[in-house]
């Protein structure tokens, strides 16, 4: 795989590299979450990437719960203002809620569906005006996060 060299038909490992074809990384670094763990703390870091041990998290460093309470309640305020200029940081989003990637979507059915690659939460949520809107949060494996909310 470009990570050693080939001796009499057998693969010689450079430095961070093991397997039968020197695939395998031992750079722990992808595996680094956010708060400093590899894996969070919920898995284990093989090959250069998690695998995660608590079947409640996922995603590239398992941080991302989709059952876990909270994912949509933490983002809402922010998809509030960046979707609808509406909420309790309508005041504030320009500073604190330029943290994702956004996009509209006409309608329910448009949202990301189960099944991608990224973890995916679905949000219901009540805004200001007592009315209930739609969202999607995933967080792709560069790190990013993003939105699609229905107009």
């Amino acid at each position: 795989t470009g990570n050693g060299i080939c001796k009499c038909r057998v693969c010689e490992c450079f430095p961070n590299f093991t397997g039968s074809a020197c695939d395998c990384s031992l750079d722990t670094l992808p595996c680094m979450a956010s708060n400093g763990q590899i894996c969070n703390g919920r898995g284990t870091c093989e090959c250069g990437t998690c695998n995660c041990t608590d079947p409640k998290f996922q995603g590239p460093t398992c941080e991302m719960c989709q059952t876990c309470l909270g994912v949509c309640a933490e983002h809402k305020d922010c998809v509030q203002c960046r979707a609808f200029d509406k909420g309790e940081k309508k005041e504030t989003c320009s500073q604190e809620c330029t943290y994702f990637n956004m996009t509209q979507v006409e309608s329910r059915d448009k949202l990301p569906q189960p099944g991608q690659p990224d973890p995916l939460s679905h949000c219901k949520e009540k805004d200001v005006d007592d009315c209930w809107f739609y969202f999607t949060y995933s967080v792709n494996s560069n790190g990013e996060a993003n939105v699609h909310v229905v107009e």
